[in-house]
């Protein structure tokens, strides 16, 4: 019986999801916003991808007139 008070008093020291929380939104929006950051972060990839590459492009010949399909 003293577990049950226990968990139900603890229950009870928790905000309300409506509750105001930090930054000006509600404690709720703010708990699906690090949850949302969270997951953008495990998608991220690995920092080796992002490195700047020294592969250059070739140049490309500009395009002729003769390539350019016949009008009707």
């Amino acid at each position: 019986m003293l577990l049950v008070i226990a968990a139900l008093a603890l229950t009870g020291c928790q905000k309300a999801d409506n509750a105001p929380g930090p930054g000006g939104v509600t404690v709720g929006e703010a708990r699906a916003l690090d949850e949302a950051a969270q997951m953008i972060e495990a998608r991220r990839p690995p920092p080796d991808l992002l490195a700047p590459s020294n592969t250059r492009w070739p140049a490309t010949a500009p395009a002729s007139d003769a390539a350019a399909p016949d009008a009707p």
